[in-house]
């Protein structure tokens, strides 16, 4: 806190939790397999949308730690958190929620309106977040059914407010590596606490998790195989190159579960950005893709 009582700006910031505007980029799959990405007016319009749910996602990550504050306290991490340490008072988190609503809202109605539904998957990632804080996230079963739609409805916000269409095998295949990560987070703050510190964790079993876990990988390593060799999706791009990215992305999930084996606690942002490998693995994929897909130079 700084002389006047009032939590300094850092502090605030790292409240919202920034780094973890990286799920958000789920909102750019859509405009990049439409081949929009380097289309002004649809990218400008997607980056309007990026920026409106990372307000919205930075206010309920400030309404999560407000609930939590006291369970966070008792957590070796979480405990070092502005709310949980005490820089950040909950009287001036809850104003910092209000200011993050209202700009996450004023920028959905300027621009997008209800356009695509757009508003209505914004309302329900703010539904599913409130009742996760409010208590579902102590359902077993519901909890990790709501971190997944999380990272599902961020994909299809993101086709709603340019109007564009994705494949079912996309879907499929981010609904698989959802559960992937939320069932790999749960296993690890199992590992990790012993159940200790997240009442849910009672009605798993680590094995139940991890063979789940694993299940799920598989499911979005084949349904991303079938993309990538459904022809349809070669004829619409002009290659039939596209398998060849399969063996990266079992590379990449290799390494981000070597990653999760160790000494984590499961959190899909955390074990990236501290991994640099995996980050350049990730980049490089990202460049492959959109060289095959928008095809700068003819392969």
């Amino acid at each position: 806190m700084s002389g006047k009582g009032l939590p300094r700006p850092v502090e605030l910031l790292r409240l919202t939790r920034p780094k973890h505007y990286m799920k958000n980029l789920l909102i750019l799959v859509s405009i990049t397999f439409d081949r929009d990405l380097f289309n002004p007016p649809v990218l400008f319009r997607a980056l309007l949308g990026f920026a409106a749910f990372c307000l919205l996602s930075s206010a309920v990550y400030v309404l999560n730690d407000i609930r939590d504050v006291e369970a966070d306290r008792q957590h070796e991490v979480k405990k070092h958190r502005p709310i949980a340490s005490g820089a950040v008072s909950v009287p001036a988190a809850r104003a910092l929620l209000a200011v993050l609503l209202l700009a996450a809202v004023t920028i959905q109605l300027a621009v997008f309106g209800a356009q695509g539904g757009s508003l209505f998957f914004m309302l329900a990632y703010f539904a599913v977040n409130l009742g996760y804080s409010l208590g579902l996230k102590h359902v077993p079963f519901l909890d990790i059914i709501l971190l997944v739609s999380g990272f599902v409805l961020r994909v299809v916000y993101g086709a709603a407010i340019v109007g564009s269409s994705t494949s079912a095998w996309v879907y499929l295949t981010v609904f698989a590596l959802s559960f992937y990560l939320g069932l790999g987070k749960r296993r690890n703050e199992l590992a990790k606490t012993r159940g200790n510190t997240r009442t849910v964790l009672r009605y798993y079993s680590y094995e139940f998790l991890d063979k789940f876990m694993y299940l799920c990988l598989t499911l979005a390593v084949t349904f991303y195989a079938l993309w990538s060799a459904d022809g349809e999706v070669a004829a619409k791009y002009g290659t039939d190159k596209l398998i060849w990215t399969v063996p990266l992305v079992i590379i990449i999930l290799m390494k981000y579960s070597a990653d999760i084996e160790s000494n984590s606690y499961g959190d899909p942002v955390d074990v990236v950005t501290h991994d640099k490998a995996l980050l350049g693995l990730m980049a490089l994929f990202g460049l492959v893709m959109v060289a095959l897909i928008y095809q700068p130079f003819k392969f």
